[in-house]
Formats: structure tokens, C-alpha cells, sequence
């Protein structure tokens, strides 16, 4: 269970940016630091000067407007079988009608009749009949219009899909700017207000900025930038397996439900009344596995708030006209508020500190972060002679981090429904749970650049960090880079080519170790009884770690032609990471699960190719494309000593993700089919056998390639665009298909089958499927077995492998279309500059080889990739925007 809580990078706001640019490569980003060794992403921000409609007094105004409204793509949420209900068929309950439970309820005076095992949270029950009446889950609710009615026995009207709402988002920006010969300042402030597509989902953020420059002297200018951002948001969707109303929907569910009717009774009583009831016949009215989902969305929630304050003040000299320095100073930080809820009478599950099992509860978590960085540069940029140019820079900087967090929260549950407070606690609350991480990193770097007669180039780069979590004898680590470009087109007078340049380098980037991973210290857990205790972590901490070493090379041809109408950019690389910080296994008899340890060489190839072009350039008409394509190769070359395998995650289903000696950094492994000649092998029961061994690699979480294709168009006024983006390759494990098609969902569930009859009939009466496989023997598999429970399509008589997916993809990712007025038009208007456009997102998954779901939705952005449980469907956006400028 969790959330995901986003990344406060979020908070840089996208009507603020002017530009952006990415860095790849060691030898780009080893300047920057270890935590540039995956890249830079450089974002430069609008100033003052940017505005190019001021007005005579120097001064500007800018505003902005964008509605967007998001409804799920449905070909990423399930398809559900409408031909039978609830419960899990005969295997349970047997009879007339096989699924359907049969007896006296109390209002029916001893007679018999047939209602629904509200327990069986599957759709494996009697076949659908709409002249049945059978008593279902409102029939036991007094408030319900059908308390105590049977009413037919048919698919819901309105199933899971009517649970989501329309996503509304509105963006309004306004900014005041002004230049004049020494000054210049931008103010904006913008609002953003969202609504998801869950019920009681909403984000509010309000954001200010501000930038400055102003000139002390001819050679001196100081400038400043700042920030503050607030955020509140409620009802942020789970993630994972528990507390997750699409696990539900995706895994186990019955089809009679109507998902609109669960609304109607929450809102009419305000009560947890669910279809999933313990034992209703009994008078216990008490959820089982899940709540009324509407409940659960007001009730069962997360809120969170933050408060983000970011910006810097530089100061520049000009010493002279080829040197410079730069002294600046900045300043990130923040603080939010994470609060859970747990409703009183909810379904019983871990919670708070304890993880108790509890029907109730409130867990508040408090977060705080500062960060500090102080830069001061010496840049130096000169002609040597005509055809020999000189630019370095020497530097240091000074990082310093601070990040804490108190986690507290009721224990045993609440004493009074409603009160969310850690003090309405029904026993007395466990001790808060603190961290504290300080953390510091001292960096000295420079860097020299030779050009010669704008052709030859050469470039190096040399940065020493030094990390508070390292040992103090090993704490510093070095960054060197060198590269070289040469610019053959210089050489050549050609009509057909009009660039060409080819580049080569070579780096080495460091990192330092996790926090507090060099001492062992003392844990705090649950006091026994009434005496406190003190535990080492189940972790050993090594203090002789070293830093890692990651070594790149790349090599890069960029070419035009035909004037610039048609030209590529092409790199290959290779890195190798080594002396990587990672926690082995070790024996538990000493005392610890796993130890800190430096291990591990990942060897990384790759090509990445750009090109694009320019097919149809006239006067009034112009379209663009530009093609990216990138594979790349992984793999894990060694581990500790004596491993090789070390588990990245372990999930339900006994699947596991691996970092395994000689195979792609993350394999999904678990058990897969017999094989006997190539075909599946049948065991005596009609089943498919499966491998005793669950070391089985089953797929891959890399994808073999990724391509974006960028079409771009102008007529006129006019410009328009769209993105498709493709991903080829790579794997997914499905819990959602683990589950939901052992429970009956899904179409696949039923039909027909080899004999013309449905499947799911009883073996007696025709029914029942004959797996296509060979015997032990290797004859053809001639055992018929049912179709109509569990054991057939799930997770009971399947290996791991049927639910691992090809995780390729084909979206049309982005498209958009504007018009840009003309300033004729806007003569005496006071208007400078006005556009007016339509936008859209996620139009279209053109094709996927995931059932029901998007192969890009999962748990998070970490190492745990590969695997879905309860993903939320994909969003398609529609949206209009305005622009104005007076």
C-alpha cells in the first residue's frame, strides 16, 4: 500500500520556463556533480527582458489561461464478461443454480430462497437470468428501496467505469515585467486548481515568483530569483495491493454490482454499506475484504500540504572583457504535512506505526527539508590568436542538506468516529517515529576548452566532491571527462552537405554512499509491554565503503544536408558502473539480513540516432519532422563475491525482480510452464504442470528500443504538432490478470467451447475446456476440465510466465493546434500579442499487448519496475488554452 507523493520538482512552474535543455553523458554532466551521473535536465527561467511587447514605459503584462478536462481511456481499464454474477460457482456452493446460495433468510418465514454470497468476491456464480429474482446485497440494507426484495438476477448497468469523474484542470498565470538599461524584473503568479478523475480527488497550488537583475556598475550586476509555492491536495489514488480501490475493481469484483447504486446508499446514509458484507443473513452488516468504494474515498483518504520556498541572488563582475566571476548563493526548502485516515467500521488492515489491524485510524507525518548551496566561479573566455580561442573555469561549491520527518499515529484505533487526531487514540500511542539526515558534499571543479579554427575542438572537465557518507578516509571521489569534436565540413566545399562534425569523449562520474550506512546505531521498536527497548536494524553498516565509479565513452556523428533540410545526429556509448553500494544477503545468524557492501560491475551499450527534416519549406507552408530512437543494452557482469543474484523486489504471486549475474539488470523471475518438445505439458489432473523452481527468468523490465516521432506543421498563423511515441520490448507482470482472471472478469472466462457448448457448463452437460498440450508421455492432452471456477485461468493452476506481458506500446502521446492573431488585427486594442489554442494528451494507445491496462502504468519511478497491481487507467486530456500579452 502507499501513495505516490510526486516530486517537489513539480513546483517549477511550466509558465515560468523559457527553456529547457538536456544534458546526456558523462562527459556533458560530470561537471555537475554525482547527482548529475543520469543526466542534467537545465531549466532556464523568463526575466524581464524577455518580453518583447513592452510597452513605452518599459513595463508589460502577460496572462495566460488553460482549462483542461481527462476522462479515462477505457482501453486501459477492464472489459468485463456479462453473463454470469457473484460468487465463485460450485467450488463453494452447488444446486440449482451453481454460485447462488439457498436457504431461509429472516424475513422469508422459514422458506427457501436464493440470494448472493456477498463473501465471494469473484464472478464465478449462477449464469445470469433476468426472470430470476434473487435477493441481493441492498436486500439486506433497511435504508435501501430494495430492502428485503429480490430484484433480477442481471449484469449491473453502470459497472466500475461509471466510478470515475471527469478530471477538470484550470491554470490561470499573470506576470508583470519591465526593462529598463540597468534593471529588469519579472513577478508572476499563477493559480492551479485540479480535479482527478477519482471521487474527493483535488490539488490546489498557488505560486509566486519573482526575478530580478539590476546593474551596480558598467562591470557589475546582481541578480535574484525566488519562489514560493503552496500546494494542497485530497485524495491522491493508492498504490499497490491494499487500500486500493482498483484492486478491487481489477482483481475481485462480482458483475452484478452496480457501481451507482453503492453511490446512492453512501450518499443517502453516509454509512459503510457494502456489496462485500461478512454475514448478512446473520445481521452482520460488516464489510468483509471492501469497503463501499464511495466510503472508501471519503473516508479511507490521504490530504497533504506543502510549503516550498526556492531561489537564489548572484552577483557577476566583469573584471575585463575576457574574465569574470560569479558568486551565488541558494537556498531550497520546504516543509508538508502527510495525514491518512481510516474511517471508523472500515475493513480491518495494518495501519499506523504498529501496522495493527485496525478497523479505524489517524497517522500524520511531518516533512521537512532544506537544502543549501553556495557557488563561486572564475570564468575566463579569450582569443589567443586568430584561429585559437581559450575558455575555462575554476569553482567550487558548497552543498548542505537537512531532511527530517516525525511519523505518529493512533494505535488500536479510534475512540471517537470522525476525530482525527493522534490523541483520540483507543490505546495509548506508540512512540513517533523521527529521522534526521544531514548530509554535506564540498565540490572544487574546473574546466579548459581549445578551439582551433572553429574545427577542432577539445574540451576537459576535472571535479573533486567530498561526502559526509563516506569514511573520513575515503570521502572524496574525482570526476575527470575529456572530449574532442572535429568539425570536418570546414574542410569541404559542398553543395549537399552543409555540416558535419564527429565527437568522441570519455568520463568518469562518482557517488557517495545512503545515508547512515557507515555505523551501526540503535533502532527504537515497540516497547515490550512497559519496558523500552533498543535494537540493532536487521541492516549491517560497513564503514571501509568507497564511493562508486561509473566510466562512460561515446562517440557522435552529426550531419545536414540539402540546406539544412535534412540532417542526423548519431551516438554510441558504453558505461560501466563499478564499486556499486548495495545491500547483500548474508546469514542470519549473524545477527543481520543483509550487509552494506561495494559490489557490482553494470556494463550499459546503446545507440541513440536523431533525425530529422524538413519535407515541404515554401512561404506560407512549412512541416517538420524529427525522429528519436535509442536502445540500449544492459548488463549485470558481477556481484558480491559468492552472489549472484541479488533480489530488487519480491511481490505477490512468489514473482521477484533480480539484478542476476549474466543477465539484464531486472529480470522478472518465478515459475513457468513444462516444456516437452516446445508444447506445455499436462498433468494428470487436466492442469497445466508448472516448475518446482522459481528462478526461472521470464522477461526483462528493458525495453529493447524507444522511438518519439515529431510531426510539426505552420501555414500562415497557423501552427499545429503531434507526438507518436513507441516502445518496443521490455515486460510486465500483471497481478491484476493473476487475480482478476482466476476470479471470472474477464471475457476470456467465457464462451464457447470445442464441443458448441458454454464453457462454463457443468463437464456433465457438455462443458469444460481441454488444455492444448501434450501428456507426461507426450501424447496429446485429452483430459477435459471445468471452466467454471477458479482453478482454470488464474493464479491456482498457472505459472508466473502466463502473466508476464510484452510491455510494447505504440500512443499518440501529444497533439496541439494555435493561431497566432496577427498585429494587424490588434491595432488600438492595447493588445501586444494574443494566441489561442487546442491541446490534447494521451489521445490514443494505438496498440499495447497488455489486457485491460497501460504498460506504463506500475508502482513508481524506483528500482521496482515490472509489476501492476490495482493501476489506475490512463487519462486522455482535452484542452484550451489562451495567451495575451498587453
Amino acid at each position: 500500500a502507499g501513495y505516490d507523493f510526486g516530486s517537489s520538482a513539480s513546483d517549477i512552474n511550466p509558465n515560468d520556463i523559457k527553456s529547457m535543455s538536456v544534458l546526456k553523458g558523462a562527459a556533458a554532466t560530470a561537471l555537475y556533480g554525482s547527482r548529475a551521473a543520469n543526466g542534467v535536465i537545465i531549466i532556464t527561467t523568463k526575466t524581464g527582458r524577455d518580453n518583447k511587447n513592452l510597452g513605452a514605459n518599459g513595463l508589460g503584462v502577460s496572462f495566460s489561461s488553460n482549462v483542461t478536462a481527462g476522462v479515462i481511456d477505457k482501453s486501459t481499464f477492464p472489459t468485463y464478461q456479462t453473463q454470469y454474477g457473484g460468487g465463485y460457482g460450485p467450488y463453494y456452493s452447488d444446486g440449482a443454480y451453481p454460485g447462488l446460495y439457498e436457504g431461509p433468510l429472516p424475513w422469508t418465514g422459514g422458506a427457501n430462497v436464493l440470494y448472493v454470497p456477498t463473501t465471494e468476491d469473484a464472478s464465478y456464480g449462477a449464469k445470469f437470468d433476468p426472470n430470476l429474482l434473487v435477493y441481493q446485497w441492498d436486500a439486506f440494507v433497511p435504508e435501501s428501496q430494495n430492502y428485503q426484495t429480490a430484484t433480477p438476477w442481471v449484469a449491473a448497468a453502470n459497472g466500475p467505469s461509471t466510478f470515475f469523474n471527469t478530471a477538470v484542470t484550470t491554470s490561470n498565470t499573470l506576470a508583470v515585467n519591465g526593462a529598463s538599461e540597468s534593471t529588469d524584473f519579472r513577478l508572476s503568479y499563477t493559480n492551479f486548481e485540479q480535479t482527478g478523475i477519482m471521487p474527493n480527488s483535488k490539488l490546489s497550488k498557488n505560486s509566486f515568483s519573482f526575478t530580478g537583475s539590476h546593474k551596480l556598475a558598467n562591470n557589475l550586476v546582481v541578480s535574484a530569483a525566488a519562489n514560493y509555492v503552496h500546494q494542497a491536495t485530497t485524495g491522491r489514488n493508492g498504490t499497490g495491493y491494499n487500500d486500493n480501490v482498483l484492486s478491487s475493481f481489477r482483481q475481485w469484483w462480482q458483475t452484478n454490482v452496480d457501481v451507482q447504486e453503492q453511490k446512492a446508499i453512501y450518499d443517502l446514509t453516509g454509512k459503510n454499506y457494502t456489496w462485500n458484507f461478512a454475514q448478512p443473513e446473520e445481521g452482520n452488516l460488516d464489510p468483509i475484504y471492501w469497503n463501499n468504494f464511495y466510503w472508501e474515498r471519503y473516508n479511507n483518504y490521504e490530504n497533504d500540504s506543502r510549503d516550498h520556498l526556492f531561489g537564489n541572488i548572484q552577483v557577476k563582475w566583469d573584471i575585463n572583457d575576457y574574465l569574470n566571476v560569479i558568486a551565488r548563493a541558494s537556498l531550497d526548502t520546504y516543509n508538508s504535512l502527510q495525514e491518512l485516515h481510516k474511517g471508523f467500521g472500515s475493513v480491518p488492515g495494518a495501519f499506523g506505526i504498529g501496522l495493527g489491524d485496525v478497523t479505524s485510524g489517524y497517522a500524520r507525518t511531518n516533512l521537512s527539508f532544506v537544502e543549501t548551496n553556495y557557488d563561486l566561479m572564475l570564468n575566463f573566455k579569450k582569443d589567443l590568436s586568430d584561429k585559437l580561442n581559450l575558455s575555462a573555469l575554476v569553482g567550487m561549491n558548497i552543498r548542505r542538506s537537512q531532511r527530517g520527518s516525525i511519523l505518529a499515529s493512533t494505535n488500536g484505533g479510534l475512540i471517537v468516529p470522525g476525530l482525527n487526531s493522534v490523541a483520540n487514540s483507543a490505546s495509548p500511542p506508540l512512540a513517533p517515529v523521527e529521522t534526521q539526515e544531514n548530509l554535506g558534499v564540498n565540490g572544487v571543479f574546473g574546466s579548459v576548452s581549445l578551439g582551433w579554427n572553429d574545427m577542432l575542438f577539445l574540451d576537459a572537465t576535472l571535479r573533486r566532491d567530498q561526502s559526509s557518507t563516506l569514511p573520513v578516509d575515503n570521502n572524496s571521489y574525482f570526476y575527470p571527462s575529456v572530449s574532442g569534436s572535429f568539425i570536418f565540413s570546414n574542410l569541404l566545399e559542398s553543395d549537399w552537405m552543409q555540416f558535419g562534425k564527429l565527437r568522441l569523449n570519455y568520463a568518469e562520474v562518482g557517488s557517495d554512499a545512503p545515508f547512515a550506512s557507515l555505523f551501526d546505531t540503535y533502532a527504537q521498536p515497540s516497547p515490550f509491554g512497559n519496558t523500552t527497548l533498543f535494537s540493532v536494524p536487521d541492516i549491517k553498516n560497513n564503514d571501509l565503503l568507497k564511493p562508486e565509479k561509473t566510466k562512460s565513452q561515446e562517440a557522435g556523428l552529426e550531419m545536414t544536408f540539402l540546406n539544412k533540410r535534412l540532417g542526423f545526429d548519431a551516438a554510441v556509448y558504453k558505461t560501466t558502473t563499478v564499486n556499486q553500494i548495495m545491500p547483500v544477503a548474508v546469514s542470519t545468524a549473524t545477527g543481520y539480513s543483509t550487509k552494506f557492501v561495494n559490489s557490482g560491475v553494470v556494463e550499459n551499450r546503446g545507440v541513440e540516432l536523431n533525425v530529422y527534416g524538413t519535407p515541404v519549406k515554401t512561404n506560407d507552408f512549412n512541416w517538420n519532422i524529427n525522429v528519436n530512437w535509442a536502445a540500449n543494452r544492459n548488463k549485470v557482469i558481477s556481484l558480491f563475491e559468492g552472489v549472484d543474484n541479488l533480489q530488487l523486489g519480491t511481490f505477490q504471486g512468489g514473482l521477484t525482480l533480480n539484478a542476476t549475474v549474466g543477465e539484464p539488470y531486472g529480470t522478472l523471475q518465478g515459475k513457468d510452464y513444462v516444456y516437452l518438445d516446445g508444447q506445455k505439458v499436462v498433468g494428470t489432473d487436466g492442469y497445466y504442470l508448472r516448475t518446482s523452481t522459481t528462478n526461472n527468468v521470464l522477461g526483462n523490465v528493458n525495453p529493447d528500443w524507444h522511438a518519439g516521432i515529431t510531426n510539426s506543421f505552420s501555414y500562415k498563423n497557423w501552427t499545429a504538432s503531434f507526438l507518436i511515441d513507441i516502445q518496443y520490448g521490455g515486460s510486465v507482470f500483471s497481478l491484476d490478470q493473476y487475480y482478476g482472471q482466476a476470479t471470472g472478469l474477464y471475457p476470456e472466462s467465457v464462451g464457447i467451447n470445442d464441443l458448441g457448448n458454454q464453457m462454463r457448463n457443468d463437464i456433465s452437460e457438455g462443458g469444460g475446456v481441454v488444455l492444448a498440450g501434450v501428456m507426461e508421455d507426450g501424447s496429446p492432452n485429452n483430459i477435459r476440465v471445468s471452466a467454471g471456477d477458479y482453478r482454470l485461468m488464474g493464479y491456482s493452476k498457472n505459472p508466473n510466465s502466463l502473466f508476464v506481458y510484452d510491455a510494447s506500446y505504440v500512443k499518440l502521446r501529444e497533439a496541439a493546434i494555435s493561431y497566432q492573431f496577427p498585429s494587424s488585427m490588434l491595432k488600438n486594442s492595447g493588445i501586444k500579442s494574443l494566441s489561442l489554442g487546442l491541446v490534447a494528451s494521451n489521445l490514443w494507445l494505438i496498440y499495447k499487448n497488455l489486457p485491460y491496462a497501460d504498460p506504463e502504468a506500475g508502482l513508481g519511478a524506483g528500482n521496482t519496475q515490472g509489476w501492476q497491481s490495482g493501476v489506475m487507467p490512463t487519462t486522455r486530456n482535452f484542452g484550451f488554452n489562451l495567451k495575451v500579452q498587453f
